[in-house]
């Protein structure tokens, strides 16, 4: 019999993440009245926003109908229109959890979400049952799903009606023993640019197991027009997009403006259209070039874009793009030093040729590594920090480029007098061709960044510890 007048209650479950739900349900000489699902409500009462698109019901005649065990690759709200159940989930997902069972009875007052992996199953405890279940994805004959013997010794669940005596299909019947059982991979994280110095980073961050993906330009071209059959995007549940265009002076020529467009917005768009759709965090990355540098001061996250060239152009409006979806880190940063071409092996190497650069000295900001961009992306995704932009360079600070020579000069033995500090104009003069225009002031705030936990490493230190290292590469 349905219980009325319940408090709206949460409470999880020994299965992580399988969470149970007491409606209120309102009945008077009518009948009765329940929300089975507000968003509104529920999300903010802890559940997952899962944004359901599909809304199924199975109906049972006779008592002992029994179903399961099915672990699909989406994610299930079950509640109960008419009738009672007793339900019993079953974790098969990959994990110390695997195997770790759950069971309860259902009536209209009661409600579970499911997350995706978890094996769900059922047996009617009344006549003419109506078991409903809202899922996140539609079902597709590709989909991969893993399946659990009811009668499992290992579970041992305790089936109020002996399975000798229910309604049960042949198939559900023959399903595999848990020993045998294919668990449910989790959903995976893409890595977009994965051959730039960031890609490189993001590798050596994350490792190379199955739950991580890498692919080069050549293995996944953002502006192809079949770009949302090119993946089973169901099975991901992250892209880090760490591919650009950043040749900012040929931007600004006819050809390298239709490419920098192409590749920062219109792929970046192709990609948080996906993202939306598929429900996955998109983290875009992001650059100082989006403010024009006269502030006087840190940029924070919340100051108004206002690029000067035509790359800064881009990456402001896939900003724009990226900040429209649900799930998104916007990750801003400056001056990255990494595994390729970059200044800081400039600079070494015209140290070791004896060359005295001019080098300009009215552009100021803090170099950022790499790894460090890496780490920082990690940890928003490993700790959940809020969706959001978020500044990240090194600590400390702030220097112009003549002052970085002068320390690479010195760091490695080199007569840092051998540098001449000049204008962004004088550096430029009778430059052939077009210039993009510079931000002076490339200094980012860390305050958000840091409230989440990370600690950004100093920049001057990390440059002395890379060259270091890089020392110890070419001995």
């Amino acid at each position: 019999m349905t219980e009325f007048g319940k408090t709206f209650t949460v409470t999880e479950t020994a299965i992580p993440g399988l969470l149970v739900v007491e409606l209120p349900v309102h009945g008077d000489s009518r009948g009765w009245f329940k929300e089975n699902w507000q968003r509104e409500k529920m999300v903010a009462a802890g559940l997952p926003d899962f944004g359901p698109v599909q809304n199924n019901i199975s109906f049972n005649e006779t008592v002992g109908t029994t179903r399961g065990i099915h672990a699909e690759p989406w994610d299930k709200w079950v509640s109960v229109a008419t009738g009672r159940i007793f339900g019993a989930w079953v974790d098969l997902r990959e994990g110390d959890s695997f195997g770790t069972v759950f069971t309860i009875e259902i009536d209209p007052s009661r409600a579970i979400y499911v997350p995706r992996g978890v094996g769900n199953s059922y047996q009617t405890l009344e006549p003419a049952t109506s078991y409903a279940y809202l899922v996140n994805d539609h079902w597709s004959p590709e989909a991969e799903y893993s399946f659990l013997n009811l009668a499992d010794e290992t579970v041992a669940i305790d089936w109020p009606i002996p399975l000798d005596r229910v309604e049960i299909s042949a198939k559900d019947r023959d399903h595999p023993r848990l020993s045998d059982v294919t668990p449910v991979s989790p959903r995976k994280t893409l890595v977009i640019g994965a051959g730039g110095q960031l890609g490189r980073a993001l590798r050596a961050e994350f490792g190379d197991t199955d739950r991580f993906e890498y692919a080069t330009r050549a293995d996944l071209e953002l502006g192809a027009r079949a770009l949302d059959s090119t993946r089973s995007w169901r099975d991901y549940d992250t892209i880090v997009n760490a591919a650009a265009y950043t040749a900012v002076d040929l931007a600004e020529t006819a050809e390298g403006r239709t490419d920098a467009w192409a590749a920062n917005v219109h792929g970046t768009a192709a990609l948080a259209r996906i993202a939306a759709e598929h429900r996955i965090t998109l983290v875009h990355v992001s650059s100082d070039y989006v403010f024009d540098g006269t502030k006087d001061g840190q940029y924070t996250e919340d100051d108004a874009v206002c690029p000067l060239g035509v790359y800064g152009q881009t990456k402001a409006a896939a900003d724009a793009v990226v900040a429209t979806i649900p799930r998104h880190y916007i990750v801003r940063t400056s001056w990255v030093i990494g595994d390729g071409p970059n200044f800081v092996r400039t600079m070494t190497s015209l140290a070791a040729r004896g060359i005295a650069p001019r080098v300009v000295a009215d552009q100021v900001g803090r170099l950022t590594f790499a790894s460090d961009l890496a780490g920082a992306i990690a940890h928003l995704l490993r700790t959940g920090a809020p969706y959001g932009v978020y500044n990240v360079t090194g600590s400390g600070e702030p220097r112009s480029w003549a002052d970085i020579a002068r320390t690479v000069y010195r760091l490695t033995g080199y007569d840092p007098a051998l540098i001449t500090g000049v204008s962004t104009a004088e550096y430029f003069a009778g430059h052939a061709g077009p210039i993009a225009p510079r931000p002076r002031n490339s200094l980012l705030s860390l305050d958000r960044i840091t409230a989440t936990g990370w600690t950004p490493q100093d920049a001057d230190a990390a440059l002395s510890a890379h060259l270091a290292a890089s020392a110890d590469v070419d001995a």
